[in-house]
């Protein structure tokens, strides 16, 4: 029996005895159900578009965050629990969705990919202003930015190394890949070059964020993130944040306010108000885009970053 193979029929009798426990039902897409396919499962958007574009048609993919959902705060049902029990590889961001870590520390065991090991992740307020006060995920998180797939040069390198771990569990199509990596790494510098293109003369470096979901890519093209409220998207500001924000919003000269694909605009609406400033979309690509996939959305963002910083 290979090692594939004593996994899958270990997985098959682990969904067995929750099924009987009541405590899954059955897994769509988990232990074993295509034994041609590597079965993996990704905590959210970012990791699920890595595992389809490096494991191409070797791969079978469930995303444990559903679209139009809100990834942070995500409550695993108990078939999701039986898929990360299931699983061959699981793919998460330790930190990021603490039902996610706590199911992964129960039943993950040496089949879990934590991607926050891959590089030193930056702390919260990089990119960025850090306020007294500013309650949100960084508590959570001690302290550590998880919005690391904003910057595409981290990216290609957290897909080298889930290429690797892929490899490690099919080593039949080790070199596929390796290959599959090689290409999306391609396609990432080419849009990390029109970033820095794009971005390199602005009249403005400052961008005014809902949350502080893109110190990565501030960071990265050195723009400054001035963030209403912290990593949490759920966070409520102070009458006294809003009011700073609104003060350097006005310093800065600042003629829009970003919000975000999947919460409420009205923070950013507010400020906006305060400020005569317009409001729009900027997104951290927590779920998947309406359109597209990650490549394009993140190409939309830097139109977006373009026409509100002015740049030539």
């Amino acid at each position: 029996m290979t090692v594939r193979s004593a996994r899958r029929a270990l997985a098959a009798a682990t969904a067995a005895l929750l099924t009987l426990g009541g405590l899954a039902a059955c897994s769509d897409g988990g232990g074993g159900s295509d034994p041609d396919r590597v079965d993996v499962v990704a905590a959210f958007y970012p990791l699920q578009f890595l595992a389809e574009k490096i494991g191409g048609d070797a791969v079978a993919v469930t995303s444990l965050a559903k679209p139009g959902a809100e990834p942070h705060d995500l409550e695993l049902h108990p078939r999701q629990v039986g898929q990360v029990a299931d699983a061959e590889l699981i793919v998460y961001l330790s930190g990021f969705q603490p039902a996610v870590d706590e199911a992964v520390e129960q039943n993950g065991g040496d089949r879990a990919f934590d991607v926050a090991g891959v590089q030193p992740l930056l702390d919260a307020a990089a990119g960025g202003h850090q306020h007294e006060g500013e309650a949100g995920h960084e508590e959570e998180s001690g302290g550590k930015d998880p919005h690391l797939w904003l910057d595409p040069t981290r990216l290609a390198t957290v897909g080298d190394r889930l290429a690797e771990r892929l490899g490690a569990v099919d080593p039949d199509r080790a070199a596929d890949f390796t290959a599959r990596a090689a290409a999306l790494r391609t396609e990432l510098t080419g849009l990390d070059a029109d970033y820095t293109r794009g971005l390199a003369t602005c009249q403005r470096r400052e961008v005014v964020t809902s949350h502080t979901a893109f110190g990565y890519l501030a960071a990265h093209y050195r723009l400054e993130q001035v963030g209403i409220t912290g990593l949490s998207p759920d966070a409520e500001p102070s009458p006294q944040r809003l009011a700073e924000v609104a003060k350097e919003a006005r310093e800065h000269a600042a003629t829009t306010i970003f919000f975000e694909t999947l919460v409420s605009p009205k923070i950013a609406e507010t400020v906006a108000r305060e400020v005569g400033a317009r409001t729009a979309v900027l997104d951290p690509i927590e779920g998947p885009p309406a359109d597209g996939d990650y490549l394009s959305a993140m190409r939309a963002n830097l139109q977006t970053l373009r026409t509100a910083l002015d740049c030539s």
